[in-house]
């Protein structure tokens, strides 16, 4: 095919021509770039580190999302099952049964279970935790700490810019890997996100 001269105006079809094709080149290059990005780069997700949360309670209130994307979870591997229990009870409880007035919860998400005096099984109802930190605050006072808090990623929306993490005062939240998308208080963390 012949250049066109400069002189002469270029035809319809030449001008089309030459726009697609320069189009399908920007196109391709545009998609190759995306999957080489995306094979390089893991998609990473916000977390809440334990250690550095200092239950502000502003999980509950600073999420986009109502309730929160923030939930108290149970290690159990370090509980004690006290009869008293820091993140179950209020300081100030009249008798240590289930009664609502007794509770720290205020939404009643903490479960208490018999197991065999003096041993009681607290589990956490995610449905109904609004991720307040009460009873994180609580246990971590008056307990061993085995109430924390994470995001639970089959709620979270994974917005660029977290509220939550634009509010908390002490930076406990991060974004990690979404393959190791959790956070455990007391762990290392160069043995799970070792320094880029």
């Amino acid at each position: 095919m012949d250049k066109p001269n400069k002189n002469q105006p270029v035809s319809r079809r030449t001008f089309f021509g030459d726009t697609l094709r320069t189009l399908s080149a920007l196109g391709l290059g545009s998609l190759v770039g995306f999957g080489a990005r995306k094979a390089t780069s893991e998609e990473l997700v916000w977390q809440l580190d334990p250690d550095k949360c200092v239950q502000c309670g502003q999980c509950a209130t600073e999420c986009v999302l109502d309730p929160s994307a923030v939930k108290c979870v149970h290690a159990f591997d370090v509980c004690g099952y006290c009869k008293l229990c820091g993140g179950y009870f209020k300081p100030d409880a009249k008798s240590l049964d289930t009664a609502a007035e007794n509770q720290l919860c205020p939404t009643g998400a903490l479960i208490r279970k018999f197991v065999e005096d003096p041993y009681y099984e607290y589990t956490i109802d995610e449905s109904l935790c609004i991720g307040c930190a009460k009873c994180v605050k609580g246990c971590g006072a008056f307990g061993n700490g085995s109430l924390h808090l994470q995001v639970r990623h089959d709620c979270c929306v994974n917005c660029n810019e977290c509220s939550i993490a634009k509010a908390c005062p002490s930076n406990a939240f991060q974004r990690v890997p979404a393959s190791k998308p959790y956070l455990y208080r007391g762990v290392q963390r160069k043995d799970f996100y070792p320094e880029k």
